[in-house]
Formats: C-alpha cells, structure tokens, sequence
C-alpha cells in the first residue's frame, strides 16, 4: 500500500485520510439508537442509563475539550489523530464485548477519543492546506461527519437483526481500522506513532491580536446556538411528528434522516458559495436556511420535508462556516487549537442539555410551540453571533 500511496500528490492522501478519519467521529455514538431496545432487553437498563449511555459522547465533547486541545499541542497533531482513531478502536471493542460496564466505560473512552479529533483534525487542515483550500477541506470533513452519522444509522438495525448487537456496534471497528491503515503510510509511522511536542517558540510566536476575545465570545455562542439546535431537533422532531401529523414510527424517523443527510449538502455547499459571494453572505445564507426550522414547523408543520431539508443544509453548512473562522484568524497552531477548544467546549455543553430542556418544556407545556420557541431562541444565537463574528474576520482578512 505504501508504493501505492507514494504516488499520489500528498495533498489528496491528506484530503481521504481527513475524510475517513471524519466518518469514525459521530458513526459510533449514533449506532447506539438503533438498538437501545436491545440493550435494554439484554443488560437491564434503565430509561436513565440508556439517557446517559447516549448523552457521554456530548458531555465528553464539551468536558474533555482543554485535554484534547493540550494533546494536540503539546503531542502533534498527526499523534493525536492516531489517539483518536485508537481510542475509537478500543472503545468500540469494550464497548461490545461485555456487561452494562463495559458499555459504559467504551462509550466513555469513544468519546474522549473522538474529542481529540475534534480539535487536532481541524488543526491539520490549517497547517497542510493552502488558504484557498482550507474551506474545501473542512467541507469535506463536515460533510464526511454526516455520512459517517447516516451509513451508522442505516446499518446498525439491519446488522443487529442479522449478527446481534454487539457484533452491529463492532462493526464500527472496520472504519478506525481503514483509516489507521491509510494514516500511517501518509503521516508516517514516527509522526503516527511518536509524540511529536510543538516548540515553545512555534507556539507562541505570534503576539495578541485585538479583538480575539470577543470573536472567541461570538463564535461560540454562535456554535452553542448551533449545537444546541441540532441536538434539540435531532432528539425530538420524530416525536413532534408523530404527535402533530400522526406520523408512523417510521415514517417519522424520514424526517431525522433528511435532517442529516442534507447536511452533507451543507458542508459540501459551503466552499463552493463562498466561491462566488462573500462569507459574511455565506453565514446569512445559512441562518435563512436555520430558521426555517423552527418557523416551518411552528407555522406549516405538513412541509416538514422541507424545513428538513433546508435545516439539515443550514446544519452542515453552519459548523463549517464556524470552523473556517477559526483557522483563518488564528494566527498559530497553538492560537487556533484554544479557540476551537473554548468553542467546543462551551457549545457542546449547551448540545448536551438540548434534549433534557427541549423535552422538559414540552412535557410541562403539553405542546410543541414553547419547544419550538426554544429552538427559534437558539437558532437566533446562531444567526446573529455567527454572520457578525465571519463578518468580523473577512473584514481584518
């Protein structure tokens, strides 16, 4: 494979290997869905722990967000990859081959792993892509999320029925394994494999920028507006319309499905517009896209198709436009892998409450239109925070 991967221009390695690395980051946690009966049934879970089982990969992505961004920092990027695409590996493992605990303790360690990846993956495109590529190649790592998300959830159910669940969540395994298998050959096996500390100097070689706190501050109540949103229409809208349309199980979960596979749409789409119009324009375009959520259903819930459609670009387009920010102010590797650590940090924290909070309203209401308000609130967040913060840095670029 080596001879085979040397004659390709390492620019295009980088480009698959980010894209396979992607599609092992919300794969493994999202497989959990389609057989939380099972797991119940087999380990005696209760409604609580199952809660937690799908709610660790978020409170990770929020709780261990400074240790990934000190991982990536002070053991290189290219290792911190490897911890990720091995932690996933072995968590996916424990996690299928024993009691309620082991469940548990892979889940954590899953999401821990893809923590890390979180912050090194888009540190890699900003140091081994020239700026007029960065936006294609986080477009690419975007959209691969979603896939990674969509293949997950259409294969785990028909694989559980066929091999049992925990065979279906091993399954996972063969994705860490070929990417592991094409990062190796592209980075290395010492980069891959040896911790690789960033010099003191490199890492603080540029002075303070002015203005970077409060783009630190809008950018992450943007991405907190975004994550928030997401987590919140992703939990509940079968259920929103199952109660409002009398929508079967599975002709409700359709909506869900739009709702990701558009997504890759957005993250795609995004580089592409930016071609032709500014980011500012960009980021406007996708908070249109947003509100559509929540004022589509709100307003004209039989279109749910639509607004779907629609958020699930504005979805994928809108955490690209974020992560384009960051690599573009930042000036240092050191610089970018803090931002993106605040960024996540926080607003993974609000996506991990999204589902609690978007559920309790609507159980204390008896309806979906606070619910919906809720989401309408978070969007704006979104919308405002996100095109005054893009705005802000195309104007100092």
């Amino acid at each position: 494979m080596s001879r085979i991967l040397a004659r390709v221009p390492r620019g295009w390695l980088i480009l698959a290997c980010i894209g396979l690395i992607a599609l092992n980051m919300r794969g493994p946690f999202v497989a959990v869905a389609p057989v939380v009966d099972s797991l119940q049934q087999d380990l005696g879970f209760s409604p609580v722990e199952l809660g937690l089982l799908t709610g660790i990969p978020v409170l990770c992505f929020s709780l261990a967000s400074p240790l990934a961004s000190l991982a990536g920092r002070r053991l290189g990027a290219e290792f911190a990859v490897m911890l990720t695409l091995i932690g996933v590996l072995a968590g996916v493992v424990i996690r299928s081959s024993g009691a309620g605990v082991s469940v548990m303790v892979g889940t954590v360690i899953i999401g821990v792993a893809i923590t890390i990846g979180n912050i090194a993956v888009p540190l890699i495109i900003r140091r081994d892509f020239a700026p007029r590529r960065q936006a294609t190649a986080m477009g690419v790592y975007t959209a691969a999320l979603n896939v990674g998300s969509f293949l997950t959830s259409v294969a785990t159910a028909p694989l559980a029925e066929l091999l049992g669940w925990r065979l279906a969540l091993a399954a996972s395994a063969l994705l860490a394994l070929a990417a592991i298998l094409f990062w190796v050959p592209t980075v290395g096996a010492r980069r891959a494999f040896v911790p690789l500390a960033v010099p003191v100097h490199a890492a603080s070689a540029s002075g303070p920028v002015a203005g970077v706190g409060w783009l630190t501050a809008g950018l992450t109540l943007g991405f907190a507006g975004q994550a928030f949103s997401y987590y919140g229409v992703t939990a509940w809208l079968p259920s929103f319309l199952s109660d409002e349309l009398a929508m079967g199980t599975a002709e409700a979960g359709a909506g869900s499905s739009l709702f990701q596979i558009f997504a890759i749409v957005g993250g795609l789409g995004v580089p592409l517009l930016a071609r032709f119009t500014s980011t500012t324009a960009v980021a406007a375009t996708l908070s249109a896209l947003w509100l559509t959520v929540p004022v589509g259903l709100l307003l004209a819930p039989s279109f749910w198709w639509l607004w779907s459609s629609l958020g699930g670009v504005a979805q994928g387009g809108g955490i690209t436009v974020i992560f384009i920010a960051i690599i573009k102010f930042a000036q240092s590797q050191a610089a970018a892998g803090r931002m993106s650590a605040v960024v996540q940090g926080v607003g993974y924290c609000f996506a991990a409450l999204a589902p609690t909070v978007i559920g309790f309203v609507h159980s204390v209401t008896d309806g979906w239109t606070v619910p919906l308000l809720v989401i309408l609130g978070s969007v704006l967040a979104f919308c405002v925070c996100t095109t005054l913060s893009v705005r802000w840095v195309a104007r100092q670029g």
